[in-house]
């Protein structure tokens, strides 16, 4: 019975120490050379759909972030490339694509995973930019995304359409996802020019914004924020 016991407790530790290995968070925060926050940059590094979003501070985090990835920096369609070369936290200023300043900080490293929570999207989503939903034609968001996304069903008439995207429907029978506008909650698309819109993030799960993202979620980035 000890003997089980004991077992379980070092099986324990060791897959805990394994997770912590895996999951080690990586902070940073991105600047201007003049020390301005750079907001709303996608930083990934091994593909642009698992990414984290610089908030209004310049901080984003990630994890597992290998001495040897580099990082890519994407701001208004310009790629910046940032090696690694071992650090486990970054705050990087940027003058151009060939210019940036980099130093690990210590309290950055022990902030932990304080960047990382709703900040790293790594759940497959669907992007569409907005040259494709305004070839569609049509007036309105929802409805040139109808037809351009697998699993998305819309039904019903503008102002009443009910949206599907895992195409499942819950007990209650609400199916609706939830709706962003340059990661503002909104309740509707109502009102919003295609000829704004950048691009749009089809997300089917959307568990980083709690139970309310069971149904998935629509965010749309568009050029004012930037």
């Amino acid at each position: 019975m000890r003997f089980t016991i004991l077992l379980l407790l070092i099986m324990n530790i060791w897959c805990g120490t394994l997770y912590a290995q895996k999951r080690r968070p990586f902070n940073g925060i991105l600047l201007e050379l003049d020390g301005k926050p750079i907001n709303r940059a996608r930083v990934y590094v091994r593909t642009p759909k698992d990414y984290s979003l610089t908030n209004k501070k310049g901080e984003f985090g990630l994890t597992d972030i290998a001495p040897t990835d580099t990082l890519k920096i994407l701001i208004k369609k310009k790629i910046f490339s940032i090696p690694v070369e071992g650090r486990r936290s970054m705050i990087i200023r940027l003058a151009d694509e060939k210019k940036f300043n980099v130093e690990e900080d210590e309290r950055l490293i022990s902030l932990g995973f304080s960047f990382v929570p709703r900040r790293e999207r790594t759940v497959p989503g669907n992007f569409i930019s907005g040259d494709d939903l305004r070839r569609s034609g049509a007036n309105t968001l929802l409805a040139a995304l109808q037809g351009r996304v697998p699993g998305l069903n819309i039904e019903g008439s503008h102002g009443n359409e009910e949206v599907n995207i895992r195409g499942t429907r819950t007990i209650m029978g609400n199916s609706t996802p939830l709706y962003f506008i340059d990661d503002i909650k909104v309740p509707s698309f109502e009102g919003l020019n295609l000829n704004d819109i950048d691009y749009v993030e089809i997300m089917k799960e959307a568990s980083a914004y709690g139970s309310e993202g069971s149904n998935g979620a629509i965010i749309v980035h568009t050029y004012l924020s930037k």
